[in-house]
């Protein structure tokens, strides 16, 4: 980068801090922080290390010493916040889900396009060197007829009826939650690896507990903590996929296989370091290293010696350096735009809709605005 880029943070827990880290190693500036109130700003300032804290979200985005603004706050609040930076000109990283709804998300998209202004959403499982590794290898042929993909995203933090946070009540995270979460994580990571994009899929939703512990006293969830689906894609290709966040043991075991009729491709989050390829004649591991990575992309991503595992931080740190080499005007390749968060909003309707109507539904394109409208009018008059 020719220049520090400045920073503002929106947020002061877990993923504020994740933000943060990233922010520095990416070689920009924390300006400036904001939280629910003065008070947690300031704290958050200080364990951040953001050079001040602004007395609201507001007043952050307006500040002059914030070139990009990063949201990290409650879903709910995602579109109102995202609209505010892109209207005050800002670069604007965003957590998922971008929007709550389609039509928000939608908006968010056109108005970043019109304004011009670099834009992206952490779907930073893209920047593990072993996907990219997995990428390169299946684009020029490797795999063969990709036919059957499938795969999981375990997590267990919400074992116990006692477990549970704002991401539980659904005005705050939207309709759903573990497939709004962490499926579409896995939705993504499918359809950036493999080139195959999910047109229809039907889904079950599931809840360990239908009441969680609030406040001292249990009260109904109307959010689900797991969810399956089957689905189809452009290319032909079949799939499934399971997300759960009651699954115990599982801290955050995002997996799958990528079947093709030449060769098998397998990932496990939790095991970063490893590549697994698979063939009739033999079974390769593959461990990932600037030495032993055969392609351009994995190698571009791969920092450390093999043997020494990057992790969800290092893939953190990854993309937020690629969002500001965009914001200096180049063009990384795979970087995640509000377009990816629009296409996750479409994956996470169509799965509401079809567990409410119990039947296969169709996942329009980004690139078919009035199929996007049909669906989403569809979507809506469902839920009400």
């Amino acid at each position: 980068m020719t220049a520090k880029l400045r920073s503002g943070i929106i947020g002061t827990g877990f993923m504020g801090s994740v933000h943060a880290h990233a922010v520095r190693a990416a070689g920009g500036e924390v300006s400036a922080v904001a939280g629910s109130s003065q008070a947690s700003g300031e704290a958050a300032a200080v364990s951040l290390g953001a050079r001040t804290a602004a007395a609201s979200p507001e007043a952050l985005i307006g500040r002059d010493d914030v070139d990009v603004v990063h949201i990290c706050t409650p879903n709910a609040t995602h579109a109102d916040l995202a609209r505010k930076a892109i209207a005050a000109g800002k670069a604007v990283v965003c957590e998922k889900p971008l929007a709550t709804s389609v039509q928000d998300a939608q908006e968010l998209t056109d108005l970043a396009d019109r304004a011009g202004v670099v834009t992206a959403v952490p779907f930073v499982y893209r920047f593990y060197p072993a996907i990219r590794e997995a990428r390169d290898r299946i684009s020029r042929g490797e795999a063969g007829h990709l036919w059957l993909l499938h795969g999981s995203y375990l997590q267990d933090w919400l074992v116990g009826a006692e477990a549970t946070n704002w991401r539980v009540d659904s005005t705050l995270g939207g309709t759903s939650r573990a497939f709004g979460d962490i499926g579409v994580h896995w939705c993504d990571l499918m359809e950036f690896t493999t080139g195959h994009r999910i047109t229809r899929l039907v889904a079950r939703t599931s809840r360990a507990y239908d009441q969680r512990e609030s406040g001292g006293q249990l009260s109904s969830v109307a959010t689900e903590d797991g969810a399956t689906l089957l689905f189809e894609t452009e290319k032909g290709a079949t799939g499934s996929l399971v997300v759960s966040q009651v699954s115990p043991g599982r801290k955050n075991r995002l997996w799958f296989s990528f079947d093709g009729t030449e060769a098998s491709f397998s990932f496990n989050q939790e095991r970063p370091d490893t590549l697994h390829v698979g063939r009739t004649e033999s079974t390769s591991k593959i461990a990932v290293g600037p030495q032993t990575l055969a392609t351009p992309g994995g190698r571009r991503y791969a920092k450390l010696p093999p043997g020494h595992p990057q992790g969800y931080q290092d893939c953190f740190n990854a993309f937020v350096a690629d969002v500001y080499a965009a914001v200096q005007g180049q063009e990384p390749e795979g970087l995640p735009t509000f377009r990816d968060g629009l296409r996750a909003a479409l994956l996470t309707d169509a799965l509401v809709s079809s567990a409410a109507q119990q039947s296969w539904v169709d996942v329009p394109s980004v690139d078919n605005p009035l199929e996007l409208l049909k669906s989403s009018s569809a979507v809506e008059r469902q839920k009400q």
